[in-house]
């Protein structure tokens, strides 16, 4: 209960604090009450949600709308308050300053200047239409993104392989069919030799994904699509009524895969050949340091020998500093996802930056150690936030090359 008050009175400090600059330009009475049925109103729709949730179900579409609204006017408020507060800061120190003059003036603290609050209005109209483009179209601007990337030890015959890496399908937020059956039409498009999913093909419960089982059915690779399973398919963030219960539907996530095509690998591995060649496809379940950890690269790789080379899918890229750069087997690159990039954050030439950069050490795109890769995807859904701002929907096309 306390940590809510706190909540909520955070949120009104920063509604109050936002609402000077309207009272500073504006006398329209009307301007001004609209302002607070507006921020309560959001406010006021997310408690209700959070009172009256059913976490037999985890986070909804209207939950999750909810949470982007307050996002949407929050951010926008913190930005002009801290304008605002920068002011105020100044309007005291120079009414203590005027104080101890040789002409004091009547009045200690100075009005706020008009051209301040018009300054901090601008200012918070960037955030604002950010995060609306982010909730409104953001989600779905799926970004194709390649990487060649080059090993002393591929096999002759894959000199050239592509794979296509696809993550974080998240199909319980899904809410658009038109935009997703383009994202899934991108895919093809690239017409890579193999698919590779790495996890959380649903939110909660296996029923969020039988709406789309037509349109991913229809994801095309010679070489056959494969995938591992994310925190988010085990159920863990949903009430059922019994242990049975859970693990009926944790059997039918797992059915899930087979049903849009994709060979799930479970702690196993598959040989891809070409030609006279052959690499390893290695697949474990879900290992983090924050979550399960059932992933078990001694199992997975028991029918592989140590000097294949090695593709390995693990779905939380916090495994790879844990256990597998380091491990005897040699994976060569490793996929991940789960990070999502936040869905918020910077990406321009010369800056890279997100919010996930202080949780993961890994977070989006390519990094190397010790002569292996890691490629951490973006994600192709979104979670929580219904929305993506500067980290957009990825699609991950590598190339390998030999040396």
């Amino acid at each position: 209960m306390i940590r809510w008050i706190v909540f909520v009175a955070f949120i009104l400090f920063v509604d109050f604090y936002a609402y000077q600059s309207i009272k500073r330009l504006t006398k329209n009475l009307i301007v001004k009450i609209l302002y607070w049925v507006v921020s309560f109103g959001i406010l006021i729709n997310l408690l209700y949600k959070l009172f009256v949730f059913n976490d037999s179900r985890g986070l909804t579409q209207p939950m999750m709308l909810a949470f982007g609204l307050l996002i949407l006017f929050i951010i926008p408020k913190i930005f002009a308050l801290l304008i605002l507060f920068g002011e105020d800061v100044f309007r005291v120190l120079k009414g203590f300053f005027n104080r101890f003059s040789k002409s004091p003036p009547k009045v200690f603290l100075a009005d706020r200047r008009a051209f301040v609050s018009k300054v901090a209005l601008a200012l918070a109209a960037i955030p604002f239409s950010s995060v609306l483009y982010g909730m409104a179209r953001g989600k779905y601007n799926y970004q194709v993104i390649n990487h060649t990337l080059y090993f002393n030890d591929l096999p002759e015959a894959f000199d050239g392989f592509t794979l296509t890496h696809i993550s974080d399908i998240h199909s319980g937020s899904f809410d658009d069919e038109e935009k997703i059956v383009a994202g899934i039409d991108l895919i093809n498009e690239q017409a890579s030799d193999v698919i590779l999913f790495t996890g959380d093909l649903v939110n909660n419960t296996a029923d969020e994904m039988e709406p789309w089982i037509a349109h991913f059915n229809k994801l095309k690779a010679n070489y056959g699509k494969y995938s591992v399973l994310g925190n988010h398919d085990y159920g863990e963030y949903v009430q059922f009524n019994s242990e049975e219960e859970k693990q009926q539907n944790f059997q039918k996530i797992k059915d899930l895969h087979p049903k849009v095509g994709f060979n799930l690998l479970l702690n196993d591995s598959v040989y891809l050949e070409k030609g006279n060649d052959k690499i390893a496809l290695v697949g474990v379940e879900n290992w983090g340091t924050r979550f399960k950890k059932l992933g078990d690269l001694n199992v997975a790789s028991s029918k592989i020998n140590e000097e294949d080379f090695k593709i390995l899918m693990s779905h939380d890229p916090s495994h790879w500093d844990a256990e597998i750069k380091n491990h005897q087997n040699n994976f060569q690159l490793t996929l991940s996802g789960h990070t999502h990039g936040m869905q918020f954050g910077i990406e321009i030439p010369g800056i890279k930056w997100s919010p996930a950069q202080y949780v993961y050490k890994q977070w989006a795109g390519i990094y190397t150690e010790l002569g292996k890769y890691i490629n951490v995807n973006r994600g192709f859904g979104f979670l929580a936030f219904p929305g993506r701002v500067g980290i957009w929907p990825e699609i991950t096309v590598i190339t390998l090359k030999k040396k």
